[in-house]
């Protein structure tokens, strides 16, 4: 509101409104108070209310709060005053709110109240009963939900998955970029704080700066009511030197079995507006909740355009006013439905504390007032969390906690003698279902410090490192994502997901080798295999190639265990050349790859031979740039993949970078009860680019090739 505008009350001192409109008392005409006094104005022009007084301690003025507005210093002297209000407005810090709501539903007057409804779960629970209890209702400041954007989202599914643009609906994403400066934070004593004075605050990026997004992802689940969410877990850090967090991720389970992820930031270079991705079976539907528009975009194999339109949007208060008067039903925000956000407020208040994210990982921009941290390549990360439904830990973020792991592999640099970390053992419990958790290496390095894997990029999130996936078990995915079926001859998402758990790890004394006990458990939580897996590095040094790397043998074993297993592929189901599944190491983004085999150049040529080596050379840098990793990252490596059997390779360059060796290329595996089948891949792995007279050199004396009765050399 500008200085010029005024609110003009219809109300005399001590009567009540003579007009049938709803009498209207705002509590806080400063701050966020000024949107409110702006659309009061709107709607007295109109004669849908009538504005009773303006209850703050620091009056504006009556350039702000119109010239006949009568004042009061505090809720309790506006009570006191024998005015009958219809609708209180509470606009004041979020401490305030449960005290405020509680006097203001005395009064019997219905209550529109500002987001988030309390600053605990206890309290929004104690001002829920006294709510019910005197029959009035409160409407939460939540004004994205007002978007009929969202009446269009809930009738995609109304009527069936097939009725959808999008399919059935799978999961709720919310993604913000914004920014926020130092003076944001100086604005008043309470901003950037959980608890100030032993009284909860609870001013964090997730609950009041992009509260909206995370209500407006719920409301899209389907979670509304606290009993509606299952499980909350959070990510939370802080770039600006705040109490609270500015960056963050939370994970929910909801009751419809719908996931949500948010994932935002105010330490974004520039602000964007954020946005919901709905996520279906048949493509994706974008909203930009603030801008009220909504994208619609089919799966590309289905051959329909994309569609955009913008929405209008209720107004809260008039939503309120219609429902007292009886012209509307249902509330679009009211506190009931808040019940959803308040469990995801009540897990950050209680869960663990913020991170700080060290200088080293911010860029400082402006001065002053105006000061904002930076966190590089943050949009990147907001992108890939939400498409995984991931934390920032468990995608690597350098400035994130670490990931939930089992182990890490030291090697002694066979010339420095300095000891190294050459790749980590990831548990895997901290992916999402539909991309099929189970244990992989990850952070896999060179002696000079190259990342040459990655996890959960965004491209396609599902491939994890290095380890064992396969996408057809008996008609379970192990792969992840979605699986390809001969039926559809496509692929289609299905609730087909399994996992693999671990049942013991015994690491080697000198941290270089690993022995897992593995499980594979279907979609329908029965084990279909047991898995026996030895992963074990050393180094090497070849002078004549002048080559100094560390060898991987990665061998695994699969045992059917009550009834026949059938281990097949996309290539066994029809697919043309997609026969991958078993050994999978996906590599990370890299420029002027060379892939060649004993007989063959080149990714085309390469995928599908049986040829005993494949080699990968690249100019490697990791999935997010600058400092978004941990060290730098970037350099030539060269990886040989060596094999001792018949399977296929599987190679990808031009697509995704990944290479693999495929246990059923075009015929499915059986696997009766008490049979096994084993793999053993060896990966020789140097800095720089090797040639093929090179890689040949180092695998006729490293290779898998040299290997007599089945074991390798040593």
């Amino acid at each position: 509101m500008n200085q010029q505008t005024t609110v003009a009350a219809t109300q005399d001192d001590n009567s009540a409104s003579p007009s049938s409109a709803p009498a209207v008392v705002l509590v806080g005409l400063n701050g966020f108070g000024r949107q409110h006094l702006t659309n009061i104005q709107r709607l007295a022009d109109e004669d849908k209310i009538s504005f009773l007084a303006g209850i703050d301690p620091n009056d504006p003025g009556s350039a702000i709060r119109g010239e006949n507005t009568r004042i009061f210093s505090s809720l309790d002297e506006f009570i006191d005053s024998g005015l009958k209000p219809d609708i209180i407005i509470i606009s004041t810090p979020i401490n305030t709110h449960a005290d405020l709501a509680l006097k203001a539903i005395v009064t019997g007057a219905d209550l529109y109240l500002e987001k988030p409804p309390t600053a605990t779960l206890e309290q929004y629970e104690t001002l829920l009963s006294a709510a019910q209890a005197a029959g009035v209702n409160v409407q939460v400041g939540f004004q994205a939900l007002g978007s009929l954007a969202l009446k269009a989202v809930a009738e995609f599914f109304e009527d069936g998955a097939e009725n959808s643009p999008i399919g059935a609906l799978r999961a709720v994403g919310a993604s913000g970029n914004w920014l926020r400066t130092t003076g944001y934070y100086n604005r008043s004593p309470w901003a950037g704080h959980r608890q100030l004075d032993g009284v909860e605050i609870a001013d964090g990026v997730v609950t009041n700066p992009l509260a909206h997004a995370v209500a407006s992802a719920l409301r899209i689940a389907g979670a509304q009511r606290s009993s509606d969410v299952i499980s909350v877990a959070t990510d939370l850090y802080h770039a600006h030197q705040i109490e609270a967090d500015d960056t963050s991720v939370v994970k929910l389970q909801t009751t419809t079995g719908i996931p949500v992820t948010a994932a935002l930031t105010v330490c974004a270079k520039e602000q964007q507006d954020p946005w919901i991705t709905i996520y279906g079976t048949e493509g994706s539907a974008i909203l930009y909740y603030t801008r009220d528009e909504l994208i619609i975009r089919p799966n590309p194999d289905l051959d329909r355009p994309v569609t955009s339109k913008v929405f209008e949007r209720v107004n809260l208060l008039e939503n309120l006013v219609e429902v007292r008067t009886g012209a509307a039903i249902d509330l679009l925000s009211s506190l009931e439905s808040a019940g959803a956000f308040m469990r995801v407020l009540e897990q950050i208040r209680i869960g663990p504390e913020p991170r700080d994210i060290p200088a080293d990982y911010v860029i400082p921009a402006d001065e002053g007032d105006q000061f904002h941290p930076v966190i590089p390549d943050i949009e990147h990360f907001i992108d890939r969390s939400v498409a995984a439904q991931s934390s920032f830990a468990s995608l690597g973020a350098p400035w994130a906690a670490e990931p939930e792991s089992s182990g890490k592999f030291t090697l002694e640099h066979p010339i420095t003698g300095q000891k190294q970390v050459v790749a980590r053992l990831r548990t895997g419990e901290d992916i999402a279902v539909t991309n099929s958790p189970r244990p992989f290496l990850d952070e896999l390095t060179t002696l000079g410090g190259v990342h040459i894997s990655d996890q959960q990029p965004l491209d396609h999130t599902w491939h994890l490192g290095v380890g064992v996936a396969i996408q057809d078990v008996n008609g379970n995915n192990f792969w992840g994502g979605r699986t390809y079926t001969r039926a559809d001859s496509r692929y289609v998402w299905r609730e087909d997901h399994g996992h693999i758990r671990t049942l013991a790890n015994s690491f080697a004394a000198n941290g270089s080798s690993v022995t897992s006990q593995l499980e594979w458990v279907g979609h329908q939580q029965h084990v279909l295999l047991d898995e026996q897996r030895t992963v074990d590095f050393r180094t090497f040094t070849h002078h004549p190639v002048g080559a100094t790397g560390w060898i991987m043998d990665f061998t695994f074993s699969l045992s059917a265990r009550e009834q026949s297993v059938s281990l097949g592929s996309p290539g066994s189901n029809g697919r043309p050349k997609g026969g991958y599944g078993g050994f999978f190491w996906r590599l990370p983004r890299n420029s002027n790859p060379q892939i060649f085999t004993d007989s063959s150049v080149g990714e085309e040529q390469a995928h599908g031979s049986l040829s005993p080596w494949l080699a990968f050379s690249a100019d490697f840098c990791s999935e997010a740039v600058g400092l978004s990793q941990r060290g730098t990252g970037h350099g030539e490596a060269t990886l040989i993949f060596c094999s001792d059997g018949d399977d296929p390779w599987f190679v990808r360059s031009s697509g995704y970078p990944g290479v693999g060796s495929s246990l059923a290329w075009d015929t499915p595996v059986v696997l009766e009860p008490g049979t096994s089948l084993t793999r053993h891949l060896r990966v020789l792995v140097v800095d720089g680019h090797l040639d093929a007279s090179a890689t040949s050199a180092l695998v006729q004396e490293f290779g898998a090739e040299n290997q007599k009765d089945g074991t390798c050399p040593r």
